[in-house]
């Protein structure tokens, strides 16, 4: 938790830069990425010259110091550093460093330092994890990026995050992903999961779920060198958004994780595989059919969080030729050529590539829109069917709507699946559990304010206990359905498609009581405005 302290400061951060004329959340909050960056420089850069060091800052004057950051320190970041494959550098590449007034740098500079004084003071003397607390901060900041993105792009409640994590209980056992990561706010999930997994210290957070402070595990000679795979080689996120991009590299960063894996690439287009080729050292050609069929390509992950964005039909132009199973590509006799159509959604295509970025035996927990689970059109059932032929669907849990606000009132619900290691002709086997959160334990409204009630923890007890618990009554807020029931429904997922809903008869007087009851009331008022009349003459 940031004390008041630390918030105060970061209001005053916010106001300075909006009274500056940064008035794009943003465009601030790039800003402020920048120089936290030109900030970490002094401590984690070997060998950096004195003139490029943050502690230096202060002996500039005026204009001195804005030409001094714009012409020296930043170039050094796009160039220098960039060419030493620094990951946020190489991000860096079209950047701009816009805070160009003296004053208002002089400010951001003495604030951010304010704040860095406060945070180890809190690290000092409540023992806490000095990037838990950096994380934390920028993680408020991120709070006033209020409006929704680009291209449908929204943040995840923290609390959804921290629900979807614990259900899908990541290690470091194989690459975390998001393919549409925005500021990474999974990816930081399942890092401060797996902190809390090698933690010896834990505290209850506001919802009711365990938070690591330590990670000391990590010093347990069984787990020697995980840390460092941690930091490294654990996490890889895509988006077609370059601020996004850095935004989500800086809180990777800001939460200890030395080297952020995301690339600013749409996943949905060719270029995911071109770049999948390319850390695989593998030949990618275009042109050759068999490139696309290189199974090497598939399968890089084993566990996947996401909330892909839910744009609705995008320009089948720039989607891989590899996905062509739910809108295939065919030949057009007329024009000669093979070809889609022109439109497809979005969200189904996502649901496509995650499959085929997970490997055998990996998992993912995912939201999705409502409508992916009961459109009929063929699109929408093949989706579902491949999902229950190409994996294990293990659970749908209904989310309230409102969960979203302010951003999108539209319904979700979450997937949780795992792909199979045989054949996707073999249909799914195992019951899927069906789950319907009514609260999330804040108010559905635009405002979002905390309730005293915490479900988070009960959602998560009743999918680690769903192998022991009752699950046939239909009539209960979960409850499993088999297969071959929801093969018969053209694969539709939501749960009250499912659910047995009890209707209990209102009991209504007969109407001569009520009648009896108007008639009195009639002579009541009646005799009132008599009394009124005789008052007033």
């Amino acid at each position: 938790m940031l004390t008041t302290e630390i918030k105060n400061k970061i209001q005053l951060l916010w106001d300075r830069l909006w009274a500056g004329g940064l008035a794009n959340p943003i465009t601030a909050i790039e800003q402020i990425s920048y120089l936290l960056f030109m900030k970490r420089l002094e401590k984690f850069t070997p060998n950096l010259k004195k003139n490029l060091k943050w502690s230096t800052y202060h002996s500039f004057e005026d204009e001195k110091l804005v030409n001094h950051i714009k012409d020296t320190v930043f170039e050094y970041i796009k160039k220098d550093l960039a060419q030493n494959d620094e990951p946020f550098a190489k991000a860096m590449k079209d950047s701009v460093f816009i805070i160009n007034t003296p004053s208002l740098l002089k400010d951001c500079i003495d604030i951010i330092d304010a704040i860095y004084q406060e945070i180890e003071r809190q690290e000092k003397d409540n023992n806490q994890y000095f990037h838990d607390i950096q994380g934390d901060v920028y993680e408020y900041l991120l709070k006033h990026t209020s409006e929704a993105g680009k291209n449908g792009q929204f943040r995840t409640p923290r609390h959804i995050i921290q629900m979807m994590t614990e259900i899908l209980n990541p290690d470091i056992d194989g690459k975390i992903c998001d393919l549409a990561c925005g500021s990474g706010g999974f990816l930081i999930g399942a890092y401060q999961y797996i902190i809390t997994k090698y933690s010896k210290k834990t505290v209850k957070d506001e919802n009711g779920l365990l938070k690591g402070l330590d990670g000391k595990k990590f010093q347990d000679d069984e787990n020697i060198g995980k840390e460092l795979m941690l930091k490294e080689t654990t996490f890889y996120g895509f988006d077609v958004d370059q601020t996004m991009v850095r935004i989500g590299m800086m809180n990777l960063m800001m939460h200890g994780i030395t080297k952020p894996n995301i690339e600013h690439i749409d996943t949905l287009s060719l270029d995911y595989e071109k770049l999948e080729a390319k850390r695989l050292s593998e030949t990618f050609n275009p042109k050759d059919k068999n490139t696309y069929d290189n199974e090497n390509l598939q399968g890089q992950y084993r566990y996947i969080l996401a909330n892909p964005p839910f744009t609705g039909k995008i320009n089948s132009e720039t989607v891989s030729e590899n996905l062509d199973r739910i809108y295939p590509i065919k030949e057009n006799k007329k024009l000669k050529k093979n070809e889609r159509q022109k439109t497809v959604q979005s969200e189904l295509l996502f649901l496509e590539r995650m499959i085929y970025m997970l490997e055998e035996g990996g998992r993912a927990c995912v939201v999705v829109p409502e409508g992916l689970l009961f459109n009929t059109s063929f699109a929408h059932v093949a989706t579902r069917k491949i999902l229950m032929h190409d994996c294990e669907l293990q659970g749908v849990i209904s989310l309230p709507s409102g969960v979203f606000q302010p951003y999108t009132g539209v319904k979700t619900s979450i997937l949780v699946f795992e792909k199979k290691k045989y054949e996707s002709e073999t249909p799914q086997e195992i019951d899927v559990w069906f789950y319907e959160m009514k609260s999330d334990g804040y108010t559905l409204d635009t405002n979002r304010k905390k309730l005293k009630d915490n479900p988070i923890p009960e959602a998560i007890k009743k999918w680690t206990n769903r192998f022991k618990e009752e699950q046939k009554n239909r009539k209960l807020q979960h409850f499993t359905i088999p297969f071959a029931e929801i093969q018969k429904s053209k694969y539709e997922l939501n749960f009250n498609r499912y659910k047995d809903f009890e209707y209990e008869a209102e009991e209504y007087r007969l109407p001569k009581y009520i009648l009896e009851e108007l008639f009195i009331l009639e002579e009541e008022i009646f005799k009132g405005l008599s009394e009124l009349k005789e008052s007033g003459e």
